[in-house]
Order: C-alpha cells, then sequence, then structure tokens
C-alpha cells in the first residue's frame, strides 16, 4: 500500500554530506563561467543528498523547539492575535513584540532598506524585495508597548521574582506550533516549571469568533519541590492609546472594568490629538478569574517588578500622553508539590481606522473594521469573549491538539499550517460591511490580488465562509466586468489576468465543495458560467489551448501557448463542467468538455519538448517579448498540481506530467542556491547561499536568449526561490507519489524559516507574510489525499505517507475532526470522528484496495450498525451509506471491512 517509491533508485542522489540539523541543507558546488548566450546553468543533476536524512524525514520527532541556550529566540514572531485584526506578536520569550494594531500605512512589518550584493553589484532591497529576510526584525527593537508576565514564588522562607522574559531564565523553549505556541521557562535554581501557552481564539470553520482583536496568555505553573508555595501572579500592558498621534494635547486613563469571571484595565485617551489618528482607540487586560485584583497605575514594572504585586483597586488613573501609564493584573494562588495551577489573562484591543491609502478606491474601507461593527471598544471584546472563554479556548486547544495528533510529522503539520497566520497579521482586513480584503504582502500590493491569492489553500478549508463571501461578493461581484472578465485587483486595476481568472474559478468548485449545500453554487452560477466562458474565449483557434495575451502572476503580458497557463486553464474548464453537471446545464457541460478533452491532448502534444512543458511562441510575433520558452519554468503543470486539489483527477497525459516534475527537481532544485544566484542576477534575496531551494525559471539547455529577445525587469523573478511556488510543487509531488521530492523541498523551506536564522511565522515574497504561500496547505491536503464534496455529502482519503497506520486532522464544511485507518492482510478499518460543529455524510471514498475487495462491509454509529455496501467506481471504491449521516461533536463513525 505505500506509496513511497525508493527515492535514491530513481532520482540520482548521492550519500553527500548533509548535515541532519535544523541548520538548512548546504552544499557547494563549481561556479561556472559566463557562456556566449548568457550565464550557464550550474544547478547539479546530482544532488547530493544523504539518504539517511531524507528517511529522517518522514520520522515523528516532536514540535520544532527553539532554545535560549542556543541564542534562538530574538526573530520569533507568531501572529497571536484574532484573523484580520492587525499584528501582534508572541516572542520566543512569552513576551509581545511589533504591535502593527496602528494602520500602519508603510511596506512590511519593519519598514527599511538593506544593501545587498546580489554576485554583480550592491543593490537596495526594500521590504517588498525581501529586506526582512535579508535582515529579520529583532523582537527587543520592536516591543514599542511595555508589557510583561511576572511571578513571585514564595516558600520555605524565600521570595523569589521571575519575570517571563529571556534574561530571568536560564533556560526557555519554544514550541513553534500553530496557532498557540508553548514557551517553557526552567532554572535548576527553584523547584517550578513555568510554561505559556499563548495565541489567538483559532475555531476552524467559525470565522466570527476566530476574529476577536485579542490574544490569550495562559500560564500553568508546576510545583517540582517538596514543599508547598505561595504564588502571585502579575501581568501588565501600557496604555497604548493616544502612543503616536497625540502630540502631548491630551489625558490618558486607565480604568479599572469587571464582570462575571474576569477582572481587568481599560485604558483609553481623552485629548486634543488628530481626530483620525490611526492610535486613537483604546486596549484592555484583564485576568480570567474571579478573584483577580488590579492596578491601574502600576509601578512595579519599574523596579524589575518586585513590589508590584499589591493591587491597589483604584478605580481610575490619569497621566499626561506623554507620561508612561501602565496597569496590571494578578492573582495569589497556593500550590502544593507535584500539583499544577495556571491562570488566563486576554489582551484586546480596537483602533478602528483603516488605512487612509485605501480609502480613495475601496468604498467598503470608509466604515472600519468588522470587529468595530461588533464592539463599541476593547473591554466590550473582553466582555463578550470572557462569558464563553472556556469554551473557545478549549476549542483553540482541542484543534491545535487533534491537528497534531496524526502520523506525519511535526515538522511537515507545522510547515503546512503555519502560513494561516497570514490571515491574523495586519495583511488582511475585514470591513465592517463584511467584505474580507488582503494585500499580497503587508501593505504591498493591494487588493487581494486573483494571480496570487488562488495559491493560497489554507484559508478556504479552514475559514470557508470568508472565501466563499470573497467569490460571490468580490470575484462574481464588483470585479467582474460584463463580459465575464474578472478584474484581478478588483477597485485597484481594470483587467482581468489569465491565471488569476482560472484559478478563481477553480476556487468556486472549491467553495462549492466546502459548503453544506448547493445555495452557493445556485446563487452564484450564472456569473460563475460568464467566468468560465469568458476563458474558453481567449482561446483564438480553438485547440483547446488559451492563447491571448493577458496578464499574468510575474507581472507580465505573455504571447503565445504558455504550459502553465494553458494547463491552469483546463484545470479551470474541467471544474465547470463539473458544476455545469451539477447545475443540469448539460450544454454547457459538453463544451467544457470537449475544451478539457482537446486542450489535454494538445498540451501533451504540442507543449512537451521530451523533458517537461514549455512555452510555444506566438506564430507571428515569436520570441519578440519575455517569455519562458524551452525553459523549465516551476509553474508548468500547476493546472494539475490544482486538480489534486479538488479531485478533478489527471488532465493530461500523467507520464508527461510526472517527467516534468523529475525536470524540475533535475534542472531547478538545489541544496545550495549561493552558485546560482551569484552568476543569475536580478532577482530578490528569498534565498540565500548555503539555503536549498527550487529556482523558478532555469535554462538547462543554455540556449541563448532564452527568455526572448525584450529583456524586462520581470526576468528577475526566473532567478529567485519565492515559497508559494516551491509549495504548490511540493503538493503536486505528493499527490504524484513522489514523496521523498515533496518532504526534500518543503523541508528546504522550513529549514529556511528556521528560528535561528528569520521567523519561522513569516514566508516572505513580496513584503512580510505573503498571502501565496499559504500554498503549504495544499501539501496538507495531498498527503492526506483528502476529498470532500459537502454538497454530495461524500468524504475520502487515500494518504501518500504510511497508509497501513495513519491519522490525520480534516475540516469540513460546518466543523472538523479526525480519521485514521488501519490496514493488514485481510482488513481495512477506518474511523471519522467529530469534534467541532457537523458533518453530513452518504459516500465514502475508500483508498485503493490491494488483492481485490473485501467481501464483509460493517459500518458502526454510537453502536448502531449502518447499513452501506462497497462499490467500484472507476479506479477507486466507494462506501455508500444506505442513508446519510449526521455527526455531531463527540460522535464517531467506525468502518470495518474484512
Amino acid at each position: 500500500m505505500m506509496k513511497r517509491r525508493k527515492f535514491i533508485k530513481n532520482s540520482g542522489l548521492a550519500a553527500g554530506g548533509l548535515l541532519l540539523s535544523r541548520q538548512g541543507v548546504p552544499g557547494s558546488m563549481t561556479i561556472l563561467a559566463w557562456g556566449a548566450g548568457g550565464p550557464l546553468h550550474n544547478i547539479p543533476v546530482d544532488k547530493g543528498l544523504d539518504p539517511a536524512w531524507i528517511k529522517g524525514l518522514y520520522k515523528r520527532s516532536g514540535h520544532t523547539t527553539y532554545l535560549k541556550s542556543r541564542n534562538e529566540l530574538r526573530y520569533i514572531g507568531m501572529p497571536a492575535g484574532g484573523l484580520h485584526s492587525g499584528t501582534v506578536y508572541l516572542g520566543g520569550d512569552g513576551r509581545l513584540w511589533l504591535w502593527s494594531i496602528y494602520s500602519d500605512v508603510r511596506e512590511g512589518i519593519d519598514p527599511k532598506e538593506v544593501l545587498w550584493n546580489d554576485g554583480q553589484k550592491e543593490r537596495k532591497i526594500l521590504s517588498r524585495d525581501g529586506a526582512a529576510y535579508l535582515e529579520p526584525a529583532i523582537a527587543d527593537n520592536k516591543r514599542i508597548l511595555e508589557q510583561g508576565i511576572a511571578l513571585q514564588f514564595e516558600y520555605g522562607g524565600k521570595t523569589i521574582v521571575r519575570e517571563l522574559r529571556e534574561n530571568d531564565w536560564k533556560e526557555i523553549s519554544f514550541e513553534a506550533t500553530y496557532p498557540v505556541a508553548t514557551v517553557t521557562y526552567t532554572d535548576p535554581e527553584i523547584p517550578f516549571v513555568v510554561t505559556l501557552k499563548g495565541g489567538p481564539l483559532f475555531i476552524p470553520t467559525n470565522a466570527g469568533d476566530s476574529s476577536l482583536p485579542a490574544t490569550v496568555l495562559h500560564v500553568e505553573i508546576t510545583n517540582k519541590g517538596t514543599l508547598p508555595a505561595d504564588v502571585s501572579f502579575m501581568g501588565w500592558l501600557e496604555n497604548g492609546a493616544g502612543k503616536l498621534s497625540a502630540g502631548g494635547a491630551g489625558v490618558k486613563f486607565n480604568e479599572l472594568f469587571e464582570g462575571a469571571g474576569f477582572t481587568g484595565v481599560y485604558y483609553g485617551f481623552d485629548g486634543a490629538g488628530e481626530p483620525e489618528g490611526r492610535d486613537q482607540g483604546t486596549m484592555a487586560i484583564a485576568i480570567l478569574s474571579g478573584d483577580g485584583i488590579v492596578n491601574t497605575a502600576c509601578k512595579g514594572w519599574e523596579a524589575g517588578v518586585s513590589g508590584g504585586f499589591d493591587g491597589q483597586q483604584k478605580q481610575k488613573t490619569t497621566a499626561d500622553v506623554a507620561d508612561k501609564l501602565v496597569g496590571s493584573v494578578g492573582r495569589t494562588m497556593k500550590i502544593l508539590p507535584g500539583k499544577t495551577i495556571g491562570t488566563s489573562v486576554m489582551i484586546a484591543w480596537h483602533f478602528n481606522h483603516p488605512l487612509k491609502k485605501l480609502l480613495n478606491k475601496l468604498p467598503d474601507a470608509r466604515d472600519g473594521y468588522y470587529y468595530a461593527k461588533k464592539f463599541t471598544n476593547a473591554a466590550a471584546v473582553i466582555e463578550h469573549a470572557a462569558g464563553r472563554f472556556r469554551e473557545w479556548h478549549s476549542q483553540t486547544l482541542l484543534w491545535q491538539k487533534v491537528w497534531y495528533d496524526s502520523t506525519l510529522p511535526e515538522w511537515l503539520l507545522e510547515r503546512c499550517i503555519i502560513n494561516i497566520g497570514t490571515i491574523a497579521t495586519a495583511n488582511t482586513y475585514r470591513f465592517a460591511s463584511g467584505r474580507f480584503w488582503g494585500w499580497e504582502g503587508v501593505n504591498s500590493c493591494a487588493g487581494t490580488c486573483t494571480h496570487v491569492w488562488q495559491y493560497a489553500q489554507a484559508l478556504g478549508r479552514l475559514f470557508p465562509e470568508l472565501e466563499r463571501d470573497t467569490r460571490e461578493r468580490v470575484d462574481l461581484g464588483v470585479a467582474m466586468k460584463s463580459d465575464g472578465g474578472i478584474i484581478f485587483r478588483a477597485e485597484f486595476e481594470s483587467r482581468p489576468a489569465i491565471d488569476g481568472q482560472a484559478g478563481t474559478i477553480l476556487r468556486c468548485y472549491r467553495e462549492h465543495m466546502m459548503s453544506g449545500d448547493r445555495s452557493f453554487l445556485e446563487r452564484n452560477w450564472a456569473n460563475i458560467r460568464k467566468a468560465i466562458q469568458f476563458l474558453l474565449d481567449q482561446d483564438k483557434n480553438g485547440d483547446g489551448m488559451t492563447d491571448t495575451p493577458m496578464e499574468n502572476t510575474l507581472d507580465a503580458v505573455w504571447d503565445g501557448e504558455i504550459a502553465w497557463i494553458v494547463g491552469l486553464s483546463i484545470a479551470a474548464v474541467k471544474a465547470g463542467w463539473m458544476m455545469a453537471e451539477e447545475m443540469g446545464d448539460d450544454s454547457f457541460a459538453a463544451t467544457c468538455q470537449r475544451y478539457v478533452e482537446a486542450g489535454g491532448r494538445n498540451m501533451a502534444e504540442h507543449l512537451y519538448n521530451g523533458e517537461y512543458f514549455i512555452h510555444r511562441p506566438d506564430t507571428v510575433k515569436g520570441r519578440a517579448k519575455l517569455g519562458s520558452y524551452n525553459t523549465c519554468h516551476i509553474d508548468q503543470v500547476y493546472g494539475q498540481s490544482w486538480a489534486y486539489q479538488v479531485g478533478l483527477g489527471e488532465l493530461w497525459d500523467n507520464a508527461k506530467t510526472r517527467q516534468a516534475l523529475r525536470s524540475l527537481w533535475k534542472y531547478n532544485l538545489t541544496k545550495d542556491v549561493g552558485p546560482y544566484i551569484a552568476t543569475h542576477y536580478g532577482g530578490r534575496p528569498y534565498a540565500l547561499a548555503g539555503e536549498g531551494g527550487m529556482i523558478m525559471n532555469t535554462n538547462p539547455k543554455n540556449e541563448p536568449k532564452p527568455y526572448g529577445e525584450e529583456v524586462t525587469w520581470q526576468m528577475g523573478y526566473f532567478h529567485e526561490c519565492m515559497s508559494g511556488f516551491e509549495h504548490q510543487v511540493a503538493s503536486h509531488m505528493m499527490a504524484e507519489g513522489m514523496t521523498d521530492e515533496a518532504l526534500v523541498l518543503t523541508r528546504m523551506i522550513h529549514d529556511r524559516y528556521d528560528g535561528a536564522k528569520r521567523n519561522p511565522y513569516n514566508e516572505i515574497e513580496c513584503s512580510d507574510h505573503y498571502a501565496r504561500a499559504m500554498a503549504s496547505y495544499g501539501t496538507y491536503i495531498t498527503a492526506c489525499g483528502f476529498y470532500y464534496h459537502g454538497p454530495n455529502m461524500e468524504i475520502g482519503f487515500d494518504p501518500a505517507m504510511a497508509p497501513e497506520k495513519f491519522k490525520a486532522a480534516f475540516t469540513v464544511a460546518k466543523g472538523w475532526g479526525s480519521y485514521e485507518q488501519a490496514i493488514g492482510p485481510g482488513y481495512f478499518d477506518a474511523a471519522y470522528t467529530l469534534y467541532y460543529g457537523e458533518l453530513r455524510l452518504r459516500s465514502i471514498r475508500i483508498a485503493p484496495l490491494s488483492g481485490g475487495s473485501y467481501q464483509r462491509v460493517r459500518i458502526m454509529k454510537g453502536g448502531k450498525e449502518v447499513a452501506g455496501s462497497l462499490t467500484k467506481d472507476g479506479k477507486r471504491w466507494v462506501l455508500r451509506l444506505h442513508d446519510a449521516v449526521l455527526l455531531l461533536p463527540g460522535e464517531k463513525l467506525a468502518i470495518h471491512l474484512s
């Protein structure tokens, strides 16, 4: 049953000196001289990878953990707030930093200019060029607001105070999980171990309750000693209202507020500062317990927190805007030997001032943010959350447990999900109208750009309601032209992009599949059909291969028939074919079918050069303009990659597809990009010497002028490593059974974002937290072989890794749970357990069975047998239930075949 094939035999690997640590994939190669036609291709065929290292990629070895003792904490910044509520980072030592909650108009998380020598000359690198990749932001330089937690231990006649920060503990470890990271503090001098679990309230398929402008810090203390102790807890926060723009005019205030189950400090500002200043708002901190104490004018933090544990219960404290005003919350607890106690703090903010640079073009931005429509101030956020905190926090922790309770390796699970944190940064917004909106990277390239966001698979699986609304409200609404073209930046552009058009149609199909019924498709079919027809019309000669020059994601208009655009269009029209059949639009379904069949046939015949898929020049213009032509392009079979995300099957000759992926491995992947970027100039530094990755586009045949006669700035893209593109290739390799290659490529990305070098939560392309990097979730989908069609009540798994004993989380239209299977001689056992929401099932896809079919079928739910039968459907087996089954939280559907 194992899909994993022998990597060494098929991929030409050698047992090179590859280090087995998290320090990346080091190596060296000879830098070749420039040839007459330009720089020679200098990526070695033999990758020099250690087979033992590759084998280790499959193993579960614990969460990626960064240590103070290895000096690995300073760059770490996990997005710790709710969806689209600004950026607040949880740092490596558990303190919060960055605080980009003030609608900053500057590009990037840490706007700056860095000098970099690209091998030819020294260049100025801005945030949109990768400045934060070269020089990552350091937490201690970007704290902005005073914030912290301290503990006072009293035991055996001793009084010891420790702040939860790097300087106060012998060792601190940070587990780089998401949505909750765990920071552990230890010191041999004291008999206590402290853990902090920090992050947002994050409940997949529940975007509303996952969108609070707040973060949770839950602290647990374990007494490892033999004596009881009194422990005092104090958490403090500076009043951040009026911090930036008040200009000395006004008064800050800290005010006690409390309610059922919480006690806190509410922070505000009264003054004559800039009336629309981006820092005019409120904040709050609360301890979520009934015995909390408050100090509205805490001074303890100034003196190393000693003496700051006494709550004054002063109702209100004011201060001049120029003064620092800090409030604190706390409680005192007893802890017996061998026991653990805990407490939770929530910090909230409310700054309802959208970016000024959006207001002229984006009407939705003018009425403020979605969270401000729900809450009048930060205190209201905490009052709302406190009533259901235990429920929501438990669901957050349960999701994290279910996600990581898998047979897949932890590092892979981390890299697949970590980029969804982009939605919890200043890269995205949700306006008062309910509209979701995003940049490409933080404050860079506006308009939820279709040709970038269509790569991002995470949001549509974890929070499908946001994607459904964006398709309906934006792509098929304000962005749609009368001819069916979808403007690729909506209000910020005037024309479609061909790849964005195709990708949006595919997303419409995904959003339909991630729905509980057919209402989304039925409401939007007329406009989806128009969008598909527009795509069909771009095939001028009727051969099923798009050839109308249009904008693409590499910011250029290319002529000719381009394999990656042709293939993506075929995938989109195949999705249209499936939707048309569901809608009973038989004539349009037949039109789509003819296009798909002709396109797949012609692409395999005319756009394949024997090793990989290419760009066939325009018959009239030839290679006059920039293009990829006979080079090896990273996205050449992207349409097939997308097809596997939504169960569309093989679109053209699969043997050629697999050979194209092997060529990408052979010609574009290197364990050290240094020699390549030193000889191929113009790219941006998203991977550096000593780091591995897959180059966007290479010229393995060393042709002169491989990219056409016209040399433009966009050619620099060809010489880069951009993680979003790499993730889609990795997901495709996984789907094709090339599991070794998929894991190696994903691990190269993972190692480039090792916390010792830069922030592991911030994959960078054009600015920080780049949306395309959410393609990483696609690798999870194909590793699981996951299929789900909500309206058809159909689900299935076909694991690419260790199917004989497999376990993984899943999300569906209205909930999530866990799937596990075991396969042995003559039997197949599987179970779907739901933990949140609901799941309706009528049919279940079963992984291909070896050795014929099973004779006995038993399906159980809650101790009762469910009637069903196993039937063959093409290459797969399907377990069809006689009556639909509804699973609710805690319920399991168990399957036994023998």
